[in-house]
C-alpha cells in the first residue's frame, strides 16, 4: 500500500522519481488548455475521494483537475457531510470507502484522523494538510525551485516566519532533498524539535536565527506563510501580528539574500502583513508557478499512489 502521508515517510528514489514525472507531465502538456485531458489516461476507471475538513482552493481545484485530466473521476466530501469519528469510527469510515473508491485524498485538522484512516483503508491515503505538515505544497514548492535554479541540492532556503506546518514539511524535505534550511522567527513559534532533528539526522543543517537580515544571508531561497488562522480569535490574531511583524519579508529582506534568490508563498496571502505587494509582485517572486505546480506535483503524487 503506497500512502504519501509526509515527505520524511517517503523514500528519497520515489519522492525524485515524482518530480520527474510531474515535471514530464507537465512539458507533454505544454499549449494545451488546463482543463484538456492528458494524451495518457492512467487513471481512467478510477474513482478518487477528496474529503475537506478544512476549506480549500488550491487544494481542492488542484487535485479535482487533476484526477479529471489523467482520465479519472473524483466525489469531493465536506468535513460537515462525513463528521470524521463523530457516530462513525474513522477506521470504519475507512473501511467502507475502500470498498467504493480507488484512493483518497482528505485535507484536516487532526494529524491522528489522517493516520488512523490510512492504517485502516485498503487503498491508498494522501495526506492534503494537517495541522503539523503539508507535503504536497512542498513538493510543488520544490518543481518549482528545480524549473528555476536547477537542483535544489546543497542551496539554502531560509524560512521566515511562522513555523507551521509548511515549515514542517520543508524541513521534512531539507533532510531528504539534501539542502540546507534556516528558520528565522520568534522562539514562540519554533517548528517542533522533532523534526529538526529527524532532519539533522539525515545530514541536513537546520539552524535557527533570530535576526531575519542575518537569516537571508547567501539564501538561495525565502519562504513565508501567513501568520494567523481564519479560525484564530482576535486576541491571538494581534498577539501573532506584534510577534511576527519582525520578520516581514519586504524588500530590505529579501535585498538580504542572493542576487537570484526566488520568494515564495503557499498562498493565499495577507498583503502588507508577511510579505509586501513588492516582494509577492516583484521579479523574484514564483509564488503562480508554485500554485500551478499544486496541479503537477499531485499528478505525479496520485500516480505513485495508484502505481499507474
Amino acid at each position: 500500500m503506497r500512502h504519501f502521508l509526509d515527505i520524511h515517510k517517503t523514500d528519497r528514489a520515489d519522492l525524485r522519481g515524482m518530480l520527474d514525472s510531474a515535471r514530464a507531465m507537465k512539458m507533454a502538456r505544454d499549449g494545451r488548455p488546463h482543463g484538456a485531458p492528458d494524451d495518457a489516461q492512467p487513471l481512467a476507471g478510477r474513482m478518487v475521494a477528496l474529503i475537506f475538513e478544512k476549506p480549500s482552493t488550491r487544494t481542492r481545484v488542484s487535485f479535482d483537475v487533476g484526477v479529471r485530466q489523467m482520465g479519472g473521476q473524483t466525489m469531493v466530501l465536506s468535513g460537515s457531510e462525513m463528521q470524521l469519528g463523530h457516530g462513525e469510527t474513522i477506521a470504519d469510515t475507512a473501511r467502507v470507502l475502500g470498498r467504493y473508491v480507488d484512493l483518497i485524498m482528505i485535507r484536516t485538522f487532526d494529524e491522528s484522523v489522517l493516520l488512523e484512516l490510512a492504517e485502516h483503508a485498503s487503498v491508498p491515503v494522501i495526506n492534503g494538510l494537517t495541522d503539523r505538515s503539508h507535503p504536497c505544497q512542498i513538493m510543488a514548492d520544490i518543481l518549482t525551485y528545480e524549473e528555476h535554479r536547477g537542483p535544489i541540492k546543497g542551496r539554502k532556503v531560509v524560512w521566515s516566519g511562522d513555523g507551521n506546518n509548511v515549515c514542517a514539511s520543508f524541513i521534512h524535505a531539507a533532510g531528504r532533498f539534501d539542502f540546507d534550511l534556516t528558520f528565522t522567527g520568534p522562539p514562540q513559534l519554533d517548528p517542533e524539535p522533532e523534526f529538526i532533528g529527524q532532519a539533522r539526522s539525515e545530514g541536513a543543517a537546520i539552524n535557527i536565527e533570530r535576526d531575519p537580515l542575518r537569516a537571508v544571508e547567501g539564501a538561495d531561497l525565502v519562504v513565508t506563510d501567513t501568520w494567523v488562522s481564519m479560525h484564530d480569535s482576535q486576541s491571538t490574531k494581534e498577539r501573532r501580528h506584534n510577534l511576527l511583524r519582525g520578520y516581514q519579508v519586504n524588500e530590505a529582506l529579501m535585498a538580504g539574500a542572493k542576487r537570484d534568490a526566488l520568494f515564495m508563498h503557499c498562498l493565499p496571502a495577507h498583503r502588507g502583513e508577511e510579505v509586501t505587494n513588492a516582494v509577492m509582485d516583484g521579479p523574484q517572486s514564483v509564488v503562480f508557478d508554485e500554485a500551478e505546480n499544486r496541479l503537477h506535483a499531485q499528478k505525479a503524487v496520485l500516480r505513485w499512489c495508484l502505481g499507474v
